[in-house]
């Protein structure tokens, strides 16, 4: 890929619509001065002192987070959350970016989603974030809930480019992909094959058939082999993800972290490296950010191999982005591809 090329992927970015389907929590981030702590009267146990709080979608809302920095015309978020002030401050995070939620199903039923993540800032102003606090629905979707959302997936799947599945709740049925979800969104991919569709699953990604999967290699090896434990090696990785690439009949992606991007179609196996970046990073949501680089950027037409490069891209920018879940820009994207053109390392290797 040459700057012309990249330039003519990213610049497609705004014509696109982009449908998220999954699991939307709100990241809710308390600031603790720990200069201010003070001792409770009734616990006798250190009070930690709120100065500040900052709120913003994540888990499928991180993905969003993403579309928008890269510029996406058009965003949908397709799922469920409570009617709480959680959701409030969701959809109202949502919406700042430019994401519709006329699909987003809200029920009395449900809890928001929320990670609370206190913050300690230290007094060279640098945040360490402590314990967190999680908000998930315990129990199965409610049945009228899971088919109100398969409606509303069904009313825009025929509009959009692409379609995310963001699949973050670990217990089953528990979260927006059930069971039941991901047999309607297997038919779907049936009859819209014109649609890129790319899922991404924390422990169910073996379970989906007929669409693009993108584990990382850890959840690859377990998809094959729900018993393997331990490291997962280069090419235990390409031998998961060709299997899972047989169950789907489709692309897999398996991230390798520093390691780039493992692209299994049926020509083969190839490896696209990681951007090499110096300094001190944060992983977080960078899994959200190349799923982001590599749907916008097959929607626009670039191959699979490509579209890898681009999610490199997109990663190597927001890992840098040191006690939040960061995000990048296209121009930011073309300018570290500018930056690395001359590093060879990027470079696709077919296996």
């Amino acid at each position: 890929m040459d700057r012309a090329r990249l330039q003519d992927i990213l610049g497609r970015f705004p014509k696109l619509t982009i449908g998220v389907l999954g699991d939307f929590f709100l990241d809710y981030y308390l600031i603790i001065d720990p200069a201010l702590s003070e001792v409770s009267l009734e616990t006798d146990l250190e009070a930690y002192q709120v100065v500040e709080r900052r709120c913003s979608p994540g888990a499928a809302g991180t993905v969003c987070n993403n579309l928008s920095a890269l510029g996406t015309g058009t965003m949908l978020a397709i799922g469920a959350i409570g009617e709480d002030g959680n959701g409030y401050e969701l959809k109202k995070g949502l919406v700042e970016r430019g994401v519709s939620i006329e699909h987003l199903v809200e029920s009395p039923e449900l809890f928001t989603p929320t990670y609370t993540k206190p913050m300690v800032r230290e007094a060279d102003g640098t945040e360490r974030e402590i314990n967190r606090q999680d908000i998930k629905n315990r129990t199965p979707l409610p049945a009228q809930v899971e088919e109100r959302v398969i409606e509303e997936l069904r009313s825009c799947v025929g509009d959009a480019d692409g379609i995310i599945v963001a699949d973050q709740v670990q217990e089953r049925n528990c979260g927006v992909i059930t069971d039941g979800m991901r047999d309607e969104i297997e038919r779907l991919a049936g009859e819209h094959r014109d649609t890129v569709i790319c899922a991404d699953s924390r422990v169910r990604v073996g379970e989906f058939r007929g669409m693009m999967l993108k584990p990382n290699r850890h959840e690859a090896a377990t998809a094959v082999d729900p018993s393997h434990e331990g490291e997962v090696s280069l090419a235990l990785a390409e031998k998961c993800g060709t299997e899972l690439l047989a169950r789907t009949g489709k692309p897999v992606f398996v991230t390798l972290g520093e390691k780039g991007v493992l692209v299994c179609t049926e020509r083969g196996a190839t490896q696209v490296p990681a951007v090499r970046v110096m300094g001190e990073i944060d992983i977080v949501g960078a899994g959200d950010a190349t799923m982001s680089g590599i749907v916008l950027s097959l929607c626009a037409g670039a191959t699979p191999e490509e579209a890898a490069l681009v999610g490199n891209l997109v990663a190597s920018i927001t890992i840098q982005q040191l006690g939040t879940t960061g995000t990048a820009s296209a121009e930011e994207v073309l300018a570290r591809f500018q930056e690395t053109q001359q590093d060879l390392g990027w470079q696709p290797r077919r296996r």
